[in-house]
């Protein structure tokens, strides 16, 4: 998938593009936003090797600025040329242990679909043993029956065997002719105990024959004790299906936690489509191209405030400089002399581009989630096909969980305005849909929010002179470092 830079700065805030004059009298848009400083330096050696420069601009910004962090890593080779035989291997490799991982997952996740479905069914028996139990509470004349006649209903069928056997309840009335049992044993209200079921058939002597009445009291004492000893079974048949359930979703969690580097691996080793595309890479020549992008810092705090959920939050600013190195090299395959195993060496044209940003904490983040929805476009796919499969599971997963841990939740409402956060997005993490949601602003006063603006413009007035030099120098000194023509 090639993205359009142009559309993926305006949908991650990103108002205006940086353009420059490649050629003259003719400009172009760079893809990145519009900065006041832009250096930029070309440098092409036979005999120099790119890891050179590339460290030695990254210690020159280390000296001064004390956050560092890579963006980007990625390449291209041609296909024909002896690194791009390696780096395959190497894919391959790690492709088959992410097909071996996630076929493992996908048949776990399968298996929890029958897990739920289970627990769906055991939770429905419940719901009538304990309605059959509340009703003990009241006196006997007063209890519901629709619970109980439903759980005679499933005793008669599945324990008796419904009027296929001569000696249930619906077989004694057709074969035996006892035409009154089945209503008179499903009209018996639930009871406590034997005692207040003997108690309760005895008092219909006076009404019925002596015969019904004993075949009465011996279908109900069965009965009696099939619920008892069922209503045990189903609740410790639950809770060991919650822990067991427990046990297989933390299972499912540590396999995508071993799969997620990985995906990292396989990302970071599959081509990058613009610049396989490019007129730089020829796939009869020993050619590849390299983007590297790092992010050097310095942050000052201008704001703390108290969140919605009582945890101290900071808002700062951050004066940054982005440097993109761009390689097109020849890579040769030379023997390492430990291990005597061989490996790339790059050697060719360096590009390097400095660009200074102020950058508050959000804007900082919008430029990491364009970074993360341009690079790992494999994760993105990966991820949403387990999150559509949890997601198929229900809420009720979610309930299953929690009590399985021994937490309480309650039962709300879908409301239309609260998404509930699904479970693949709870265990993937980062790998997850980089694209940066909308998050609840706090409610603030304006005269709050102005003060954080002035704050914010001192902080970058501050630092922008010292930013401006790190800058300049790390550029300047570059390029005397290497013998080019520098003031």
């Amino acid at each position: 998938m090639v993205y359009d830079r142009s559309a993926l700065l305006k949908k991650h805030g990103f108002k205006n593009e940086e353009e420059i004059e490649k050629v003259k009298g003719n400009y172009t848009k760079t893809g990145f936003p519009d900065t006041n400083i832009h250096f930029n330096v070309s440098l092409e050696m036979y005999d120099m090797s790119i890891e050179e420069p590339y460290f030695w601009v990254l210690e020159s910004l280390k000296e001064y600025l004390p956050y560092v962090e890579k963006l980007e890593d990625s390449f291209a080779a041609a296909e024909n040329s002896a690194f791009f035989g390696v780096t395959q291997q190497r894919l391959g490799a790690q492709q088959d242990k992410v097909s071996q991982f996630l076929a493992t997952t996908g048949k776990m996740i399968k298996e929890l679909f029958q897990m739920v479905r289970e627990l769906r069914i055991i939770d429905e028996r419940l719901t009538y043993y304990d309605e059959a139990e509340k009703e003990l509470s009241k006196k006997i004349g007063e209890r519901h029956k629709s619970s109980e006649i439903t759980l005679k209903g499933m005793f008669v069928d599945l324990v008796q065997g419904g009027g296929k056997s001569a000696a249930s309840v619906y077989g004694m009335s057709r074969e035996l002719e006892f035409i009154t049992l089945p209503d008179l044993f499903f009209d018996a209200p639930p009871f406590k105990d034997v005692p207040e079921m003997e108690d309760w058939v005895n008092s219909l002597k006076k009404d019925f024959n002596q015969n019904v009445i004993r075949v009465l009291m011996r279908h109900l004492r069965q009965y009696t004790e099939w619920r008892k000893r069922t209503h045990q079974e189903h609740n410790q048949r639950k809770k060991f299906m919650l822990q067991y359930l427990l046990q297989h979703f933390e299972i499912i969690k540590m396999y995508i936690d071993w799969v997620k580097p990985y995906l990292r691996h396989v990302a970071r080793l599959h081509m990058k489509e613009s610049n396989l595309a490019s007129p730089d890479i020829v796939s009869a020549f020993e050619a590849s191209l390299l983007d590297v992008e790092i992010l050097a810092r310095q942050r000052t705090v201008v704001h703390k405030y108290i969140n919605d959920e009582g945890k101290e939050k900071e808002i700062g600013a951050n004066a940054c400089v982005l440097v993109t190195f761009n390689f097109r090299t020849r890579p040769e395959l030379k023997v390492v002399q430990e291990g005597y195993q061989r490996g790339p060496v790059h050697i060719g044209r360096f590009e390097a581009n400095w660009r200074v940003y102020n950058w508050d904490d959000k804007e900082l983040q919008k430029w990491r989630d364009l970074k993360q929805e341009e690079g790992l476009q494999l994760l993105g796919q990966v991820s949403s096909s387990v999150e559509a499969a949890m997601t198929a599971l229900g809420d009720e997963l979610n309930l299953y969980l929690a009590e399985a841990r021994g937490i309480k939740v309650e039962k709300k409402e879908d409301k239309k305005e609260e998404k509930p956060k699904t479970l693949a997005k709870r265990f993937l993490g980062d790998f997850m849909d980089s694209r940066p949601k909308d998050s609840k602003k706090p409610a603030v006063s304006k005269k709050i929010l102005d003060e954080v603006e002035a704050k914010k413009k001192k902080a970058y007035e501050k630092m922008g002179k010292s930013i401006g030099s790190v800058c300049f120098y790390s550029y300047n000194n570059f390029k005397k470092a290497h013998r080019m023509v520098a003031w």
